[in-house]
């Protein structure tokens, strides 16, 4: 197997070994890119299970949480786990921005509440409501995220707001430390994929009409590379499913970001192609083709090792495989080619 197919296999298996999709939950987006993934995430996301703010300080204490009690604040605690203070469920809580850092957190809409006029279900959505120091939370406001090279304020863990210094874009930003770029980064493609049918009317310099603008979407990607998905990620995405019952498909899937906003990418070339649609489901492995073609589809176990071949010459069928529990990759060498990654239970 050549490189990059290697690092595909490895990052497959270790994002199947410890998250929690459901069978079968993303069938319908297997082998799309671009638009047409976007399209087919948010069908599979959209509609889920709206809670109150109120709720919030309450999921909070599944989704965020440190050892006993203690609130994960991606505004105070550095990346190397410390923290100039602490904070605990209930007894810390404020619903207010707080004077001094450090005195109380409270609810962080990451995708400002005021670029969707603080409307529903987005107002509650947890993928992208988090718990944090209520005096970082007001520094931030509702700027968008950006990169700062000379900070006019500067919180304890290091997220600086000022002048944006990424390309495209000057006006004032928030940065978050590299720890957490990577999350809020796949927040946001959340955002931009379980509400694409409404993001033509919201207000924000990091949109442009229903998607992102070019200089958002590009920092974006870099963030979400940067900064890959943690098992801080991983656990919460698991603990928002059980709340609201839909996923966070960049967590699950870390390609799928570049695999919708930068689909031309070389890298996807060796992951995904539209030509082909694949899913495993009972048993047995189903694809269907552009056009009729020929050519071989290889199955891999999660040691990387090829386990069976199967030959293919028709437009549309299936396989049975008759597997062993386990996690596999099915590879189809076509003239044109896609990966899929799937589970036997």
């Amino acid at each position: 197997m050549n490189r990059i197919f290697t690092l595909l296999i490895l990052n497959f298996f270790v994002f199947s070994v410890y998250s929690q999709i459901p069978a079968g939950y993303y069938d319908d987006a297997e082998g799309l890119t671009g638009d047409d993934l976007r399209s087919a995430l948010h069908d599979i996301i959209d509609n889920h299970t709206s809670k109150s703010y109120t709720y919030l300080w309450t999921a909070f204490q599944t989704t965020d949480v440190i050892g006993s009690n203690q609130v994960y604040d991606m505004y105070s605690i550095r990346a190397d786990g410390s923290s100039d203070y602490e904070f605990y469920y209930t007894e810390d809580q404020c619903g207010n921005v707080s004077s001094n850092e450090g005195y109380c957190y409270n609810r962080e809409h990451s995708f400002p509440k005021s670029w969707f006029d603080d409307a529903s279900p987005m107002y509650t959505d947890l993928f992208h409501i988090y718990p944090t120091d209520g005096q970082v939370n007001g520094r931030r406001s509702n700027y968008p995220y950006g990169e700062v090279s000379n900070p006019t304020w500067t919180s304890t863990n290091g997220s600086k707001r000022g002048s944006c210094s990424y390309p495209g874009y000057t006006g004032t930003v928030f940065e978050p430390i590299d720890e957490y770029k990577g999350d809020f980064a796949r927040s946001y493609f959340y955002m931009l994929t379980r509400y694409m049918d409404l993001i033509d009317g919201w207000n924000s310099d990091m949109l442009s009409d229903d998607n992102f603008s070019i200089w958002a979407k590009n920092m974006l990607l870099e963030w979400d590379e940067q900064d890959p998905v943690s098992q801080k990620e991983i656990d919460r995405n698991n603990a928002i499913y059980d709340i609201q019952h839909n996923r966070n498909p960049f967590i699950d899937h870390p390609e799928w970001g570049v695999a919708v906003w930068d689909p031309s990418s070389a890298n996807i070339t060796e992951k995904y192609n539209s030509k082909i649609k694949i899913w495993y489901s009972d048993k047995t492995i189903n694809w269907k083709l552009a056009k009729k073609t020929t050519g071989v589809l290889d199955i891999y176990n999660v040691l990387g090792q090829k386990i069976k071949t199967i030959s293919i010459n028709s437009y549309e069928s299936k396989a049975n495989l008759n597997l062993e529990k386990g996690i596999y990759i099915a590879d189809f060498n076509l003239e044109y080619r896609s990966v899929l990654r799937f589970i036997v239970e």
